[in-house]
């Protein structure tokens, strides 16, 4: 049976996440996580029933990580609608997945990982779609230019940008990454009809 300390539940899904960037999801076993979150062998087997529900829950929890605070979505909702307003908020975007490295690391093992389990490639591709829905209808709710088109390419565009920066961060310049980041939202971004 599951345990229901949730910070100790909190802190081994985190040492899961450790070990999925850096050792991978071939390397994600109980007792990685164990060691990774300096707790007695065999406490992770306590709190998860397997290795998928592991796997299943450092994926939530990164997702969880991600989101930005209220200040940074309140500064959105009050912001100007305009492309120069986008293009902060894209930058800000890529700031704050970039700095979470072990957890973005983390995702794209259990992306590979999910094209060998179809249970979690399901749970990966309802929560990534479910992202995806959240962010075009947060666009479609603000006000700012273009559509859920532009939300959908520049989704696709900067994750790649964010591989980029964690897998080979000498690739581009953090100067070059936001003029980027500028670009994408100029060259994608489009206003809305009526609008200039």
């Amino acid at each position: 049976m599951a345990r229901r300390n949730d910070e100790r539940r909190a802190a081994l899904v985190d040492a899961a996440i450790e070990v999925l960037a850096r050792e991978g999801a071939r390397g994600l076993t109980f007792r990685a996580v164990d060691t990774e979150a300096g707790v007695p062998t065999g406490t992770a087997s306590n709190y998860f029933a397997n290795r998928d529900e592991l796997l299943t829950q450092a994926g939530a929890r990164v997702y969880e990580r991600l989101q930005p605070d209220e200040a940074a979505m309140e500064e959105t909702r009050t912001a100007p609608r305009d492309k120069e307003t986008y293009t902060r908020i894209m930058r800000e975007l890529v700031g704050r997945v970039s700095a979470f490295r072990t957890g973005y690391l983390a995702l794209l093992e259990l992306r590979l990982e999910a094209t060998r389990r179809p249970a979690l490639r399901s749970i990966l591709t309802e929560r990534v779609r479910a992202d995806v829905e959240a962010n075009v209808a947060f666009h479609e709710s603000s006000g700012l230019p273009g559509d859920a088109t532009s939300v959908k390419l520049l989704i696709l565009a900067l994750n790649w940008l964010i591989v980029e920066q964690l897998t080979l961060p000498e690739v581009f310049t953090e100067e070059e990454r936001d003029a980027l980041v500028a670009a994408a939202v100029d060259r994608i971004v489009t206003p809305a009809a009526g609008l200039p």
